[in-house]
């Protein structure tokens, strides 16, 4: 008989652990569970008696050290007093980080909104002040334990991982391995052209889905991929569209974050390079956390030959994209 697949880290993060966390910081839970949607780490909504429900998220064991997830903390906590709207994690019993049979986890309060209108020119421009405004902060000190936006991790590190870890079909791997070779040393290239660009402290992963918007406009939320990087890094994902189209929301974006902090446009060298590695990093974050079951449920298509087929097709239409010059705004 063979052995048995080892259990995966979260398959112990049952209903008891969860409201044993949230009682042992203070809070009375009601017995009300919400999973939320989140696959790096488990995020739950949590009934309080006599209160508002929080978001409590319990951290994927091993990804980050605890120093790093404090610097994460600290950052939202630096943000807000600056009266930036992200949402920090509640300080509960003095801490903002805890630990429950085994696990780190943060308290959140619950905050709701809608996605941003990203075809309306005063919500670029509106977001472009915010993050103007987080950068600023981001440029007065820097991290120490959180991830640098790089080629070699993003871009080479996925590339050597799946090379070695027999994901890729055969039948594509030594079509894979040349493109990818190409595309980086393309990468490379463009990273040159763009000099001596300032690295700060950033959100990291600020796509359309971390940016929650009221009436009151724009609060950034989950911060557990900040970084350092360039500041593009922080605009290019909430471009869409043509070339044309791009263009003028890069315009709107950048009217709004030079309120606040200057833009350096030897950056927009990076927006395709960017795109490029968050692609590569894509398919190794998926076969890296295939063990977890949440994966093969939420990605069934992933390592199939029509998945690397078509994978294979978006880093040759980046080959494509990156030969073409950078947006000019």
């Amino acid at each position: 008989m063979s052995a048995e697949a080892p259990t995966h880290p979260f398959a112990s993060l049952g209903p008891d652990t969860l409201l044993g966390a949230v009682e042992a910081v203070g809070l009375e839970p009601d017995g009300r569970l919400l999973a939320l949607n989140s696959y790096e780490n488990r995020v739950y909504q949590i009934g309080l008696e006599e209160a508002a429900p929080v978001v409590v998220k319990f951290y994927r064991p091993r990804r980050w050290s605890e120093d790093g997830l404090r610097e994460e903390h600290a950052f939202a906590e630096e943000l807000v007093g600056h009266d930036i709207p992200v949402v920090p994690p509640l300080r509960l019993q003095g801490e903002t980080l805890h630990r429950h049979d085994g696990f780190h986890f943060a308290v959140y309060p619950r905050r709701g909104g809608r996605p941003p209108e990203l075809d309306d020119p005063d919500t670029l421009e509106w977001l472009g002040r915010f993050l103007g405004r987080i950068h600023a902060v981001g440029e007065v000190r820097g991290f120490v334990h959180r991830r640098a936006i790089d080629v070699a991790g993003m871009g080479q590190g996925s590339r050597d991982y799946l090379l070695a870890s027999g994901w890729i079909p055969a039948y594509l791997e030594p079509a894979y391995a040349s493109v990818t070779r190409d595309l980086l040393e393309a990468v490379e290239a463009a990273w040159q052209r763009a000099g001596a660009f300032q690295q700060l402290r950033l959100h990291g992963d600020c796509h359309p889905g971390n940016i929650l918007w009221t009436d009151a406009g724009p609060h950034f939320v989950d911060l557990d991929d900040c970084a350092t990087g360039p500041a593009v890094q922080d605009l290019w994902m909430l471009l869409s569209g043509e070339r044309e189209e791009r263009t003028v929301q890069l315009s709107d974006l950048i009217a709004g974050y030079e309120d606040f902090h200057d833009f350096d446009r030897r950056e927009l060298h990076l927006v395709e390079p960017l795109r490029t590695l968050r692609i590569m990093h894509y398919a190794a974050w998926l076969a890296r956390r295939w063990d977890d079951p949440a994966f093969p449920t939420a990605f069934p298509w992933f390592g199939t030959d029509r998945y690397w087929e078509e994978h294979l097709l978006a880093l040759r239409e980046q080959a494509a994209a990156l030969q073409e010059p950078p947006l000019v705004v």
